[in-house]
């Protein structure tokens, strides 16, 4: 079984959290472990017909984002790894600076110092120089920096394309597979 904690912060496009959730509940072997900062919860309100009990009903476990003493805050929680989709720029600002105030920034902070996977879906733009900063510390640190940008070679239909492109991109960074893949990916220029 492979422990996975997922974060959604507030930044804009919180579809792309809760499409991973709804992926990973036909993944048997994975256990996700969720937490949804309080932005999030507006975002999600403001983005997404979804409830936050909707969302949340797609997690494995949920850890409130105040309860810094949860299991995944500690190191001896064993686990995959941490994705944060999507990442906003108060969340990378808190990774990067160890500033551990709440469960989701000290979840990472704790991937980090552990060696785990960390992908950070950081969703903002345009970006200015303390923002490219930051991904870069963060880079630095170990993290993967993977921002939403949508690609085009599959030929998506759908906004739903573009998420799935998306959410099976930040699967392959954590090295889960899936039985189908959500988009069809590239195979060189056809002659």
């Amino acid at each position: 079984m492979k422990r996975l904690i997922v974060g959604i912060s507030g930044a804009s496009g919180a579809i792309y959290g809760v499409r991973l959730l709804q992926v990973l509940q036909s993944c048997a072997e994975v256990e996700t472990h969720l937490i949804v900062s309080n932005a999030a919860r507006q975002t999600l309100a403001m983005e997404t017909d979804y409830s936050l009990r909707d969302v949340t009903s797609l997690a494995s476990v949920v850890h409130d984002v105040r309860d810094i003493a949860a299991s995944v805050s500690s190191g001896s929680f064993r686990c995959h790894g941490m994705v944060i989709l999507p990442c906003s720029m108060k969340t990378l600002s808190a990774i990067v600076n160890s500033y551990t105030d709440d469960l989701l920034s000290r979840a990472a902070d704790v991937t980090l110092k552990e060696r785990k996977p960390l992908v950070l879906c950081v969703r903002e733009t345009p970006l200015h120089l303390g923002h490219l900063r930051l991904m870069t510390q963060a880079a630095e640190l170990g993290a993967v920096i993977m921002p939403p940008a949508p690609a085009f070679y599959h030929r998506p239909q759908s906004v739903q394309d573009i998420v799935d492109q998306t959410v099976n991109r930040v699967l392959d960074q954590l090295d889960i597979q899936l039985e189908q893949d959500l988009f069809e990916r590239w195979q060189g220029s056809k002659p």
